[in-house]
């Protein structure tokens, strides 16, 4: 009775001794965090301009949002996006087992998934380029080029950093810096997936409203 009651004691006091152990992956994650709050201020800036500078009057006689938007061309690069997402979630699934062929074969798929977004918004603006429509033309058109296309930069980044991911894993497997990029890779893909549903609502669906 003793014996249970002093390992009681032990285990309590091991409870509320000071635990020095610094989980790395844990600290460079929330570090991803406060990189993705400092996007997002970038972002929250982008949406703030267009919104003033959408109305006809900046227009300056030139183009306007009907001109600018492809409904289905959207609605396919927001099933792209989405299916990305879903592709990345099964990266995740199977770095849980273990499983590196899982994790590289849905690598693949979301980056295939996301090039696909990317040719198709590369397509829309040489067609617009085509017509002689460019961010120079007016302030609704440099505030539309300019947050359409910085989404597009970030989207082209995370295939550059999924490529660069799965030659790290292939080559050194499951290490805590393969994980931890893998981990805020899947942030930072989920965040351009929330961003363009942003881009979608208030960008194209206004376009053909």
């Amino acid at each position: 009775m003793i014996t249970a009651s002093g390992d009681m004691e032990s285990a309590r006091s091991g409870l509320w001794e000071p635990h020095y152990h610094h989980d790395v992956i844990a600290t460079r994650t929330l570090g991803f965090w406060l990189y993705m709050l400092s996007d997002a201020m970038i972002f929250a800036g982008l949406f703030a301009a267009y919104g003033v500078l959408s109305h006809t009057y900046n227009t300056a006689g030139g183009p306007g949002l009907h001109a600018l938007v492809h409904p289905w061309t959207a609605y396919a690069e927001t099933l792209a996006v989405f299916a990305s997402v879903l592709a990345y979630g099964g990266v995740m699934v199977a770095l849980k087992r273990g499983n590196r062929a899982g994790v590289l074969l849905g690598l693949v798929a979301a980056f295939v998934l996301g090039a696909v977004f990317v040719g198709l918004e590369v397509h829309e603006f040489a067609a617009l380029f085509r017509m002689g429509i460019y961010p120079q033309g007016s302030g609704y058109l440099s505030a539309f080029f300019a947050l359409v296309m910085t989404h597009g930069i970030h989207m082209a980044f995370g295939l550059l950093w999924m490529a660069t991911m799965f030659f790290q894993v292939a080559a050194q497997g499951f290490t805590d810096k393969t994980v931890y990029r893998l981990l805020n890779l899947k942030l930072f893909w989920h965040f351009q997936a929330i961003l363009w549903v942003l881009v979608y609502t208030f960008v194209d669906m206004r376009g053909v409203l």
